[in-house]
């Protein structure tokens, strides 16, 4: 039976009066890709500085690699690489010595790869850090993280402030360690980033995680959108349980709506006997998902 790098159970946190978070449980295991996602002020954070030891819990069990990571932070930190949303950087040191001195910090040296990682993000190294726009921090972070030899990964809103190139970048960058086998934790509100690259998905809500899984497994939450074309006119469907935003042309042998995902067995008997000419199918998407539970809810305060 395979450990779990991170183990975390009924994680409940409060500060003063606020309950931030709410029997948060998740486990993430070796060589996997967890995306956290949710809006800002769900708990993404709270629960990330929690697992790196900056903050203590109020109740529950958390550890990482079988460590408390209020206790044993150091132990831990040895084995992991960090990556907030807004990096601060020493303003009078360059780039490339505040990398190389990240990389020190946790026994690892400059490497070819290193100098590979600078020239793919186009980092200037030599410039100060005071000179820097909020994605070149960005960029030096990534790249001492990415430098690494760790053990886990934890990027928090890892991509803000980079352009769609770097976007991309990133990307290709983590799936290379799940390729090798390394563990990450990805904190996004960028759905289609964490689609593209998780293999398990959890969505906090309000300090509460509603839901956990594989897309695949979640999908059966959500509604495929459908467009169909027949011979015959599709008065059936004006009965059907199951279906939503049902729209039909005059003749009614053209109809577009989204359907539950169990439904569509059914649904595709009664549509082949009206004959099919074509249909269209779209998948429900982790967007899909997302607004189903947030919809067009006002974010929370920030943590």
């Amino acid at each position: 039976m395979t450990t779990a790098i991170l183990k975390v159970e009924n994680l409940t946190k409060t500060f003063g009066k606020t309950q931030a978070l709410t029997d948060v449980t998740l486990t993430i295991n070796p060589g996997e890709v967890f995306g956290f996602i949710g809006p800002n002020g769900a708990g993404k954070s709270t629960t990330i500085r929690i697992l790196l030891g900056i903050l203590k819990k109020t109740s529950g069990a958390v550890t990482l690699f079988g460590l408390d990571p209020f206790v044993n932070s150091s132990a831990i930190h040895k084995r992991l690489a960090y990556v907030p949303g807004d990096v601060y950087l020493w303003p009078n040191l360059t780039g490339g010595e505040i990398i190389d001195f990240l990389l020190h910090l946790n026994g690892n040296n400059h490497t070819a790869y290193t100098d590979e990682l600078i020239r793919k993000f186009q980092l200037d190294p030599t410039k100060r850090a005071r000179t820097y726009s909020k994605g070149n921090r960005q960029k030096v972070a990534l790249i001492a993280a990415f430098s690494q030899n760790a053990d886990f990964y934890i990027f928090d809103e890892p991509t803000s402030g980079l352009d769609p190139l770097n976007e991309q970048l990133f990307q290709e960058e983590v799936l290379n360690l799940k390729r090798a086998g390394k563990s990450v934790m990805l904190s996004s509100h960028i759905l289609s980033e964490v689609e593209k690259m998780c293999d398990r998905i959890g969505i906090i809500r309000q300090g509460e995680v509603i839901e956990t899984g594989t897309l695949a497994e979640m999908r059966h939450l959500t509604r495929t959108q459908m467009v169909v074309k027949t011979v015959h006119p599709l008065d059936i469907l004006e009965e059907r349980d199951g279906l939503y935003d049902l729209q039909l042309d005059a003749l009614k042998t053209t109809a577009s709506f989204s359907v539950d995902s169990e439904q569509i067995p059914v649904l595709m008997d009664r549509l082949a006997a009206a004959d099919i000419l074509s249909i269209q199918s779209n998948p429900p998407t982790l967007e899909d998902l997302f607004l189903r539970y947030y919809g067009d809810e006002v974010a929370p305060a920030k943590e």
